[in-house]
């Protein structure tokens, strides 16, 4: 008998959700925006096309937008279509791209464009710092986080506020909403007995 706590799938419903995939030392990116750890690991079946069909827009940063320039921030790929904002101080220096809006404005601004333009769909926030600023003004719907098995030790944290008061979520599942999740692992087998995944040993 399967005791999990099921997640029911993901809704349009004008929601503002921040999406990551997260290692489970809680970082959204390696140093420099590195994103090839993430590399390898499998998904719950027909989950990215899940959210390809309820997301109408993103929003992300510029530090993103300055490590990838060019590419679609979105994991539905040529599948999805939608609008992209980067917020910015400087869209004057930006590098340029004909699919992706440039916005100079307050954050709660940002999102009210990009609900606009999601059409009733969700918006989807890629961006450490902007899901940080609305946490704590309270314009985030939902964290929708896929945590996979490794520990990174460096990056971009999800939530790197020092000296916050701590934000207490509710789990969205069919179980209690403060019910804590436990989960159980064990260290891959080294390959050739050197340090994993090609990096400096701990």
């Amino acid at each position: 008998m399967n005791t999990t706590p099921q997640l029911e799938p993901q809704t349009a419903a004008g929601k503002v959700l921040w999406h990551f995939t997260m290692s489970l030392d809680g970082f959204v990116a390696g140093p420099n925006h590195e994103m090839d750890w993430m590399a390898g690991f499998s998904g719950k079946p027909g989950l990215e096309q899940e959210y390809t069909a309820t997301t109408g827009a993103v929003l992300g940063g510029r530090d993103g937008w300055d490590a990838f320039p060019g590419a679609r921030p979105y994991g539905g790929g040529d599948a999805w279509q939608g609008s992209v904002f980067v917020l910015t101080h400087h869209p004057e220096d930006a590098a340029p791209d004909a699919d992706v809006t440039f916005l100079n404005c307050d954050v709660a601004e940002a999102v009210r464009i990009a609900l606009e333009a999601a059409g009733g769909k969700n918006i989807e926030i890629h961006s450490a710092s902007i899901g940080a600023q609305l946490i704590e003004r309270g314009l985030i719907d939902e964290l929708d986080l896929h945590i996979v098995p490794i520990l990174l030790g460096d990056g971009i944290r999800l939530f790197d506020k020092p000296g916050c008061a701590p934000v207490r979520l509710d789990r969205v599942h069919d179980g209690a909403p403060n019910e804590e999740l436990s989960v159980r692992f064990r260290p891959a087998a080294r390959r050739g007995g050197g340090p994993q995944e090609g990096g400096a040993p701990c």
